[in-house]
């Protein structure tokens, strides 16, 4: 069974697969740090289901720490942890995460980032993860993790081609960036979003694309180049977090997502017309915690770890066992108001 989890990690990304192949993959990390036992991890869990917040829910106050929520699910190895783009809040605990599950693949971009040490004077980000990622950037494709960079259109084993060499896999499909995007970050030297990711993923008819941090140019080149297969998409995690980020949102008439996740931004940085003007839906980690979704059926099925605010859409909600989260319902057009 095809899960995913958008996690509540302060401003930062983490989105976890649980393939059909019984594979993890883990997009992006924030907020990650040494766990305490698994009974912890389900208590901390446990505690944001009846947490009841009125007005915007504020649940940005109680992240949830990747490597606890791993263990919940059981995980024990990542098989390919992504990278989107050399930006702290996506890379944030990446040390303890490897520590700590090992991945066996590393996708990462093609950049040359530097990180002057005046940039740590007052960031909440540790150093230690810049100069853990540097390593892992510079490792040797025998050692440590495989480490892959990878550009639209790329094809292989396990992510989009299966063991036999036939098309599937874990569904993953590579929309952005190009190696001159990429190039154009490292020419600049001070803006990676356009080197960023931005993934496809397919699974049960369903289509769920992870936006990164991408920017106008990565979008121009998927509208020339993957126009079938971003039109009318199930799910979209919103670019950029979904922030306003002084950007064209032209890209959002041609996918039309039923549903777009947006992470933890204050509200006046959130660009909420884009989707409202366009009657979308979308849902944030501040009013929903984690967001999870059953993606085996048709159309999808969303819980969310927040009871109050699953409440607030589906007044016969239940709590899902399985899933950890609380039961919203189909994803399709008005399932969020």
């Amino acid at each position: 069974m095809a899960v995913i989890h958008f996690l509540n990690v302060k401003e930062g990304d983490c989105s976890i697969i649980e393939h059909n192949s019984g594979r993890i993959t883990v997009i992006d990390v924030c907020n990650a740090k040494p766990s305490g036992s698994l009974t912890e991890a389900l208590l901390a869990k446990f505690a944001t289901f009846e947490r009841r917040i009125n007005g915007n829910f504020q649940q940005k106050k109680y992240p949830v720490n990747p490597i606890s929520y791993l263990k919940m699910l059981g995980v024990e190895r990542i098989f390919r942890f992504i990278l989107t783009h050399p930006d702290m809040d996506h890379m944030d605990g990446i040390k303890t995460l490897f520590a700590e599950f090992r991945p066996l693949n590393f996708w990462d971009t093609d950049n040359r980032k530097e990180m002057p040490g005046s940039a740590w004077e007052g960031s909440s980000y540790n150093e230690e993860d810049w100069k853990f990622y540097k390593s892992l950037r510079e490792t040797k494709p025998d050692s440590g993790p495989r480490r892959l960079t990878l550009f639209s259109g790329a094809r292989g084993k396990f992510y989009n081609v299966g063991d036999d060499g036939s098309p599937g896999g874990d569904g993953l499909y590579v929309l952005a960036p190009t190696p001159e995007l990429v190039e154009k970050a490292n020419e600049s030297d001070n803006d990676y979003n356009d080197c960023s990711y931005v993934l496809l993923y397919r699974t049960a008819g369903n289509r769920i694309v992870f936006g990164g941090d991408s920017h106008d140019a990565s979008w121009e080149h998927i509208l020339n180049n993957h126009i079938e297969a971003v039109t009318g998409v199930d799910l979209l995690i919103a670019p950029h977090h979904g922030r306003k980020s002084r950007r064209s949102y032209e890209f959002l008439d041609v996918l039309r997502p039923k549903l777009t996740f947006f992470g933890n931004a204050r509200s006046e940085h959130l660009a909420y017309n884009a989707w409202r003007n366009r009657g979308l839906s979308y849902i944030t980690n501040n009013q929903a915690n984690c967001m999870v979704v059953d993606a085996s059926t048709t159309p999808m099925t969303l819980y969310v770890t927040h009871g109050h605010f699953a409440r607030t859409i589906n007044g016969n909600t239940s709590y899902n066992h399985s899933f950890r989260a609380w039961y919203v319902g189909p994803i399709m057009k008005g399932l969020i108001p």
